[in-house]
């Protein structure tokens, strides 16, 4: 099964934007929701694991969990989290790779239970959902580091992999285009919108938007094959863009664009390109990116530019672009300060509430969130964080480098605009723990 999708790799692109169509009818999202739990089960249990197919499907729930939520495909709201640390739970045990356990992700995960024991709720507040909603995600990445942590993983099961996390997300923007009104209908302004997010936040959106992007890209600088045509999948990337763009949400775009800059970089290197041929790329690459962002804000009647620039719909300049964000962090601090152990996990937005400054929004920033729920503990969690996929980044050659710093970048900067609120972050940032095998310069020195 896993090989014919890998050898029909347009018929599933085919098929995928096919279910996101699907996605809008009432009964179709459950049904799907449930196939993308059962299949890779019994896929897993029946290979054992020996060609990492717990790696391909948590890959393929990790991608396309935002989009089961936009169409209610989930029973449970937090069941792309479960599924993906299912999987690789399974691909743990059932598996012939004797896994490299890290003490330190068995450390991360234990201390941050330990956030349990300080949280308190008002009264009609669901402690269970409290707890649920903050530490899932974070839980995640712990899970998800345990698989991967030193896992040599081939090149060619790396870009499977991000394959297999891109089919869900050419459902997503079907989905979306089906879902987004005539665009001279909508108001554009100087804020997100959930109308052209096929009605979901668009903050998450367009992180998974900017995630394909970034995969699309990979797969065009590699010249590996995703569609079979390089002038279809340059339209995809096109298109991908495009999308993303429409969701006036800017946080996932420039993650991607920064990690796919940083990719390039290190692969540039690695290939030892002449000074011209980068320049004649990326002379080519700059033409595209004019021309959409161009087509895409005379359709948003120039309101597209207002937003990127930090402006409101009448063009003035915003004292605070980042929406709230930034005076969020700084009490998230003010509360770390007065209190090094710790608030309790969830409380930081029942403090903000007590408080006279109007800030009751849930974080968007995880970064803040660790440190002034978890104290000190959170800081010391945070630079075992920071530091572990930089030990391994250091360790590599080129090529490596390129797919770990753009997976620990797109990790980094997404927990800071967007929090953990889906399985996404915490699965890329296992990603930039893997050594990559099959290369032609020498491997990682497993030591």
């Amino acid at each position: 099964m896993i090989q014919y999708i890998l050898n029909n790799k347009l018929k599933l692109i085919a098929i995928h934007i096919l279910i996101g169509y699907l996605g809008t009818f009432p009964l179709f999202p459950k049904i799907y929701g449930l196939v993308c739990l059962i299949i890779p089960l019994i896929v897993i249990f029946s290979s054992n694991n020996r060609n990492e197919e717990a790696f391909l499907f948590a890959s393929y729930m990790a991608g396309g969990e935002i989009f089961l939520r936009m169409i209610k495909g989930l029973f449970l709201y937090e069941t792309g989290k479960y599924g993906v640390m299912l999987f690789l739970v399974l691909g743990i045990f059932l598996g012939p790779f004797k896994q490299r356990f890290s003490v330190h992700y068995l450390f991360y995960i234990l201390l941050l239970l330990l956030g349990i024991v300080f949280t308190q709720v008002p009264e009609g507040e669901s402690l269970r959902t409290n707890i649920v909603f903050n530490l899932s995600g974070p839980i995640v990445l712990g899970v998800c580091a345990l698989y991967f942590y030193y896992r040599p993983i081939s090149k060619q099961q790396l870009m499977d992999g991000l394959f297999f996390m891109l089919l869900p997300l050419f459902s997503m923007i079907t989905y979306m285009y089906f879902r987004t009104p005539d665009l001279k209908e909508i108001l554009f302004g100087g804020a997100a919108l959930a109308e052209t997010s096929g009605g979901f936040g668009p903050n998450q959106v367009a992180t998974a938007v900017g995630l394909g992007i970034l995969i699309i890209a990979i797969f065009l600088l590699l010249k590996e094959k995703l569609t079979g045509y390089i002038y279809l999948d340059s339209f995809f990337l096109i298109y991908f863009i495009y999308r993303g763009l429409l969701t006036f949400s800017r946080g996932g775009l420039f993650t991607a664009a920064i990690a796919l800059i940083l990719f390039a970089f290190f692969f540039i290197l690695y290939k030892k390109m002449s000074v011209q041929v980068v320049f004649k790329y990326a002379l080519i690459l700059g033409f595209f990116l004019v021309a959409i962002w161009v087509y895409t804000s005379n359709i948003t009647g120039g309101m597209l530019d207002n937003r990127f620039t930090g402006k409101n719909a009448a063009g003035i300049q915003k004292k605070d672009i980042t929406t709230g964000r930034i005076d969020i962090l700084a009490y998230q601090f003010i509360n770390f300060f007065e209190n090094p152990l710790g608030i309790g996990v969830g409380n930081g937005k029942y403090e903000r509430m007590k408080s006279h400054e109007r800030l009751t929004a849930a974080s968007h920033n995880e970064v803040g969130r660790l440190v002034e729920e978890h104290g000190l503990i959170g800081f010391i969690l945070l630079l075992l964080l920071l530091i572990v996929p930089l030990i391994n980044f250091f360790k590599a050659n080129n090529f490596q480098k390129a797919f770990i710093i753009a997976f620990y970048i797109m990790w980094f900067l997404t927990i800071n605009h967007s929090a953990m609120r889906v399985a996404l972050p915490g699965f890329i940032y296992a990603l930039s723990l893997i050594r990559i095998t099959d290369i032609e310069n020498d491997l990682i020195d497993d030591k």
